[in-house]
């Protein structure tokens, strides 16, 4: 199954895995992107994720296809979560259900790194040391060059 969502319900890493595997599958790989305590060396009391849901779910879908193309897979699940999380909540999940380990790690690792390049949700950190400041990320590829 290929599924994708944003949410800012809590992340449920069991259903994600129930909706990957196949008896012709011998690897399941299941990333977990976790709101750590620090950054660049200071303390961190939690994380807001804002964004355009209906934007973000659309882009979601798209790169959890491309990984499926990629790794002739249709088990590769992801979920990425908006709100205010604290301190070791999942903020993104990804599963991705292949033949063999190598294809299932490197279908995973594609989500990531296509959410963020290319979603639309931005994230501020929470300091216990200074005010929150928002991370500097990068434009989706959609909008580079444009302007409103």
């Amino acid at each position: 199954m290929i599924w994708s969502d944003v949410t800012s319900d809590p992340i449920d890493t069991a259903g994600l895995l129930a909706r990957v595997g196949d008896p012709e599958d011998g690897a399941v790989a299941l990333f977990l992107g976790i709101v750590r305590n620090h950054n660049d060396a200071r303390p961190v009391s939690g994380m807001d994720y804002e964004g355009y849901a209906e934007m973000a779910r659309e882009q979601l879908a798209a790169i959890v296809g491309e990984a499926a193309g990629r790794a002739g897979s249709d088990r590769i699940v992801a979920v990425h979560r908006l709100g205010a999380l604290a301190v070791g909540e999942v903020s993104v999940a990804i599963a991705a259900s292949t033949p063999h380990r190598a294809d299932a790690f490197d279908a995973a690792r594609y989500v990531i790194e296509e959410i963020k390049k290319r979603l639309p949700v931005w994230k501020r950190e929470h300091y216990l040391d200074r005010d929150a400041e928002w991370l500097e990320g990068r434009v989706p590829a959609a909008q580079c060059g444009k302007v409103s």
